[in-house]
C-alpha cells in the first residue's frame, strides 16, 4: 500500500514493514541521516531511536501534506497503537496543540478507545480520518470545511464525528470534504464537509456493493463489485472514468490522477498528467476523456506478475514481482 504526502511516499508492505523515499525534511519520513534523504529510493524507516516500534508490524498508514500518521498492532495483534511524526501547524498530528513538529513517531494517548482497534485510516492535505471497529470515525486536523462534522474548526486531537446513522467501515479524504462508507452491501455513505465540485449534491443516495473506495482532491471513486468504476466530483482535468472502461480488479487515486488495474492486466492512467504521472501522451498535461496504458501484465519478463499500483500527488507506482 502506498500513502503519499506533498513531497514523501510510505511504502506499507504485505507483512507490515513501513519504507519511505522523498523530501524527509518535515519529519514525515521518520528519523533520517543526510546520506539517506540523497538517495532516490525506497528505504526501511526508524521511527525511534531504540524503541519496539521500529520493529512492530505496521497495519495501516495515512499522510497529510508534511506528516504522516501510522497504526501499529499492539502484543495481542490488535491495531491501537496509533502513532505520528512530521509537521502540521493544523492539528494534522492529532497529539495536541502544543505538539506541532516531530520527526519520531509519537504515540496517541487514550486513542483508540479502549476495547476498540482502528480499522482504516485515510488522511488528505490537512486532515485525517480513523475508523473503530465499533463502527465510529474520529477525525482530526484542518477541518473548518466541516470534513469532520461540527463545529468546524482546527482540531488538535482525535475527535468523534457525530451524527453517523449507520456503522462506518472505510473513509476516504479530499482536500476539503470527507466521505464515510458503511458496509460494502449496506448502501450507506455521508458525505462531509464542503460542496465544491458537488462533491455532497452530486453523490448517489445510496452505494452499490464495493469491493474499494478511493478519493482525489475533488472526487470519490467507488469500485463495484462487478469492476465497474463509478466516480464523481472534479473534471476540468479528466478526472472521471472515461467511457468505454474496461473492468477493473484494483484502483490507486492520486492527488488529481488514477491508476487502475484491469483484469486483462493493463494498468491504466488518466487525470492530470503535468508531472509524467499518466505516462508521455498526454494532450495540455491531461489524460481526458481516454487513458494511457503505462503498464502491462504483457509486457514484462516471463514468470513476473503486477501484483499492486499506488498513486500519490502527481507519482505512480507499479509493484512488480519475479519469480
Amino acid at each position: 500500500m502506498v500513502a503519499a504526502g506533498g513531497n514523501h511516499t510510505l511504502l506499507l508492505t504485505e507483512g507490515g514493514q513501513l519504507w519511505w523515499s522523498g523530501d524527509a525534511t518535515s519529519g514525515a519520513c521518520g528519523l533520517t541521516s543526510t546520506a539517506e534523504t540523497q538517495e532516490p529510493v525506497f528505504q526501511k524507516i526508524q521511527l525511534s531511536k531504540d524503541g519496539g516500534e521500529n520493529n512492530a508490524t505496521t497495519a495501516l498508514v495515512a499522510a497529510t501534506w508534511e506528516a504522516s500518521v501510522i497504526v501499529q498492532n499492539d502484543g495481542e495483534g490488535k491495531a491501537t497503537k496509533v502513532y505520528s511524526f512530521g509537521a502540521g501547524l493544523k492539528g494534522e498530528l492529532g497529539l495536541g496543540e502544543l505538539l506541532v513538529r516531530s520527526p519520531s513517531a509519537t504515540l496517541f494517548k487514550e486513542f483508540p478507545p479502549t476495547g476498540t482497534e482502528v480499522v482504516d485510516l485515510a488522511g488528505c492535505m490537512g486532515h485525517v480520518i480513523a475508523v473503530l471497529s465499533n463502527g465510529e470515525a474520529y477525525g482530526w486536523g484542518n477541518v473548518r470545511k466541516g470534513q469532520a462534522g461540527s463545529p468546524e474548526a482546527v482540531i488538535h486531537s482525535p475527535r468523534k464525528i457525530e451524527g453517523v446513522d449507520f456503522k462506518v467501515t472505510r473513509a476516504v479524504c479530499g482536500k476539503d470534504f470527507s466521505c464515510l462508507f458503511g458496509a460494502p452491501d449496506s448502501g450507506k455513505l455521508l458525505i462531509l464537509g464542503s460542496d465544491k465540485w458537488s462533491i455532497k449534491s452530486s453523490a448517489p443516495e445510496t452505494m452499490p456493493e464495493w469491493q474499494d473506495v478511493g478519493a482525489s482532491w475533488g472526487n470519490v471513486y467507488v469500485l463495484k463489485k462487478d469492476g465497474e468504476l463509478l466516480a464523481w466530483g472534479r473534471d476540468d482535468h479528466g478526472q472521471l472514468p472515461p467511457p468505454s472502461l474496461p473492468k477493473l480488479s484494483k484502483i490507486a487515486i492520486g492527488s488529481e490522477h488514477v491508476i487502475a488495474f484491469t483484469d486483462k492486466g493493463d494498468v491504466l492512467a488518466w487525470g492530470w498528467g503535468e508531472h509524467g504521472n499518466c505516462g508521455p501522451q498526454v494532450e495540455n498535461n491531461d489524460v481526458k476523456g481516454r487513458w494511457n496504458v503505462i503498464a502491462s501484465s504483457r509486457f514484462i519478463p516471463p514468470g513476473s506478475k503486477i501484483t499492486g499500483i499506488g498513486a500519490g500527488c502527481a507519482t505512480s507506482w507499479v509493484t512488480i514481482t519475479t519469480g
